[in-house]
């Protein structure tokens, strides 16, 4: 005999993918009464509502499920973080979407209502970003925290017109190529520290990001660990190149790229930068970045 389906709260971020998410409720409300789920529809007004509202989920016995982009899963991994009674869904409603892919979830948010009938509460875990020499908590990230050329880029696409949809991220790459110069970066995993000329250091908890980008194509969400990817080409072209590749996820291959895995990683530079993940700014450099493992419960394929 097959379990009635949990209660779900769903969390639409009404901007979302230049508002894909509001345009594709109506149709994942409709198949979620098909499917049996019980819901409920809440729009969130800014990553600390949707907090609140996931907590307020997960005290009502709901599955907190973000119709949205990737900055909405991490603001509700935020708040599900360590409850051991919290279990949160995904449904894809913005421009990149890289959690749901890389989780095989897919971009239709309607085939992946079926998940939140029949998907299976799986431990996975997140990462967490402490700016040092502030007082601020730590922030919780589900994909790939990144600064560099990175922190430009993702201002720039954060700044894009919607209009752009998932090509907001070329967009941004093209537009940070002209004006950014590299930085030394002194980065530390777990005790292994170099320090080095470069463009970006990304870590990673999942593997993709940028709307398909596969920074880190050998990171994995249950190992307890980051993958730290360190790029450091000689020259534009170089780097142009080494960002071709990472949409194949090959770029591993180049000497210009190290790869190293650690629980902890810590990231400094010559000058200041903005540490980005899920797609929003998190933290500042000095920064130390960890793994939390089996942090959050998600409903994923068996």
């Amino acid at each position: 005999m097959m379990s009635r389906p949990r209660p779900v709260a769903l969390l639409v971020n009404p901007s979302a993918g230049g508002g894909r998410a509001l345009k594709a409720l109506p149709a994942v409300e409709a198949e979620l009464t098909r499917l049996g789920v019980p819901f409920r529809v809440f729009q969130t007004e800014s990553i600390r509502h949707a907090i609140e509202l996931a907590n307020a989920a997960a005290d009502a016995g709901e599955v907190a499920v973000p119709l949205s982009g990737d900055g909405l899963v991490g603001a509700v991994a935020t708040a599900l973080r360590g409850r051991e009674d919290a279990i949160m869904g995904i449904l894809p409603g913005g421009r990149g979407n890289d959690f749901a892919r890389v989780m095989g979830i897919g971009r239709d948010p309607v085939v992946a209502c079926g998940l939140l009938a029949h998907g299976v509460p799986t431990p996975i875990d997140v990462g967490e970003v402490v700016s040092e020499g502030t007082n601020e908590p730590a922030r919780t990230f589900v994909g790939i925290a990144s600064v560099g050329f990175d922190s430009v880029a993702n201002k720039i696409a954060n700044e894009a017109p919607s209009v752009l949809g998932p090509m907001v991220y070329a967009y941004a790459a093209l537009r940070a190529m002209g004006s950014f110069k590299p930085a030394t970066f002194d980065v530390t995993v777990d005790r292994e520290r170099r320090t080095f000329q470069g463009w970006s250091v990304a870590a990673a908890n999942g593997k993709a990001y940028g709307g398909g980008m596969y920074a880190a194509p050998e990171a994995r969400l249950d190992d307890g660990a980051l993958d730290a990817i360190m790029f450091s080409p000689s020259s534009r072209l170089q780097f142009i190149a080494c960002l071709r590749d990472v949409f194949k996820g090959t770029h591993l291959e180049r000497e210009a790229i190290t790869m190293r895995r650690g629980a902890e990683v810590r990231i400094a530079a010559d000058r200041p930068f903005t540490v980005y993940a899920d797609g929003d700014p998190i933290g500042e450099l000095p920064a130390t970045i960890r793994a939390v493992p089996g942090a959050i419960r998600v409903l994923l394929p068996a």
